[in-house]
């Protein structure tokens, strides 16, 4: 058996990406510090599994993603969390100024995406 334990993707700002995890999904700090190349990381998730938000010396050195990351090769294209209240989710999404788009109701559940200040894409998926 296997299963992901993380993800690793470069923010401008690890700790405000890791607070906006924290306050929109329930997850917690697991673990933040100096990191490679002198550079920060946060991790946050659960118990099983977490996001590793880094930056490196100086903060993010590259610009926001293309507009669509799935025609850059070996880009992020989004990271997909399933959520308990999808509505009560998006109203908090909103809360923070980000806009939420490409709603779906789909065969065994709901989603929408946005974008946070990074230019990182989640996918937010309610299962019924």
């Amino acid at each position: 058996m296997s299963r992901l334990e993380h993800v690793n993707f470069t923010v401008a700002d690890p700790k405000a990406t890791a607070q906006m995890l924290v306050d929109l999904f329930y997850w917690h700090v697991r673990w933040e510090g100096e990191a490679l190349d002198g550079g920060y990381s946060v991790h946050v998730g659960t118990e099983d599994a977490y996001v590793a938000v880094y930056t490196g010396p100086g903060g993010a050195q590259n610009q926001i993603p293309p507009e669509n990351n799935y025609l850059q090769r070996g880009g992020l294209n989004h990271i997909g969390i399933v959520v308990d209240d999808l509505d009560a989710t998006e109203a908090k999404v909103k809360a923070k100024g980000f806009e939420t788009h490409s709603h779906a109701d789909y065969e065994p559940g709901r989603r929408f995406y946005f974008k946070d200040a990074t230019g990182i894409e989640f996918e937010v998926v309610a299962y019924d």
